[in-house]
């Protein structure tokens, strides 16, 4: 059977993003979403949200290029001189894997995220963590122990298949696919020991700020069997701190374009969220 989720990341980020979710889910194929709490547009997201029970949303762990939700005093090893996180992923991840101080503020701010989450009142559908953070042990660790108390239902893995790609259209998986492929794999055997869900593929990976119609398009017809989830970055436009170079309207432009549900249809798709999908 095929299943997929389709999930727009950085909901809450912006208005933009947030108009564009919810035309996505409304008027097109989008099935969830991943909540940033910290958000500059979080309290419309949630107000959006509440308005759509439909939509299954879940949280955008915000670890690194965001604001933390608790005080910059009390994360002052993440955080840089303006209450930030810091932006060096490799200094920050050794800190948080060597030193016991940095990893007490890091289980805070997590448990603080989920909290903020739950305060919403909305449920829990998924968690995921912004530029794929969780590959961390450290931060995977205390995804689960914090994500099972939460009672999360499922999680995002970065394990794109690189064959389905290149029968879309000519691809060269970059080095960095090899590089993270053991952490990715032991992070779902993570997942799937503590009940959490966790996809059989993910893709959006090499197409990130690039998922075009066509790409989309590809992606359904060459759907492998199992759970998949397709992740995109739709918005109506440029907003402060959006990526340089992201395609954001061009995503949108997929999640609404009227011949996905047909193709999603033709192809025996079923469509949802991960509280949609019993753990395999």
């Amino acid at each position: 059977m095929k299943r997929l989720i389709l999930t727009a990341d950085d909901f809450g980020a912006s208005v933009e993003v947030n108009d564009a979710v919810e035309r996505a889910h409304r008027e097109g194929v989008l099935t969830a979403a991943s909540l940033m709490v910290s958000g500059a547009a979080a309290h419309d997201a949630v107000a959006r949200a509440r308005e759509m029970p439909s939509l299954r949303v879940g949280l955008h762990l915000v670890l690194v290029d965001g604001k933390p939700v608790l005080p910059a005093r009390a994360v002052p090893d993440l955080v840089d001189g303006q209450g930030y996180f810091r932006t060096d992923m490799a200094r920050a991840g050794a800190a948080m894997f060597f030193l016991p101080k940095v990893r007490a503020q890091l289980a805070a701010e997590i448990e603080a995220q989920f909290e903020a989450f739950a305060a919403t009142g909305l449920k829990l559908d998924h968690v995921n963590a912004h530029k794929h953070f969780h590959l961390h042990p450290t931060i995977a660790a205390l995804m689960v122990k914090t994500g099972r108390a939460h009672r999360v239902r499922g999680a995002r893995v970065p394990l794109e298949p690189q064959a389905i790609l290149q029968r879309i259209e000519a691809h060269r998986a970059p080095g960095v696919v090899a590089l993270t492929t053991p952490f990715a794999r032991a992070l779902r055997a993570r997942f799937r020991r503590a009940g959490i869900a966790a996809p059989d593929q993910v893709f959006g990976l090499a197409w990130s700020g690039a998922m075009t119609p066509q790409r989309l398009k590809g992606l359904i017809e060459h759907l492998p069997e199992g759970l998949s989830e397709i992740y995109l970055h739709p918005a109506t436009g440029a907003y402060p701190g959006s990526a340089p170079g992201y395609a954001y309207g061009e995503e949108l432009r997929a999640l609404t374009d009227p011949d996905m549900p047909g193709l999603i249809a033709a192809h025996d798709i079923r469509l949802g969220g991960f509280c949609d999908f019993p753990v395999q």
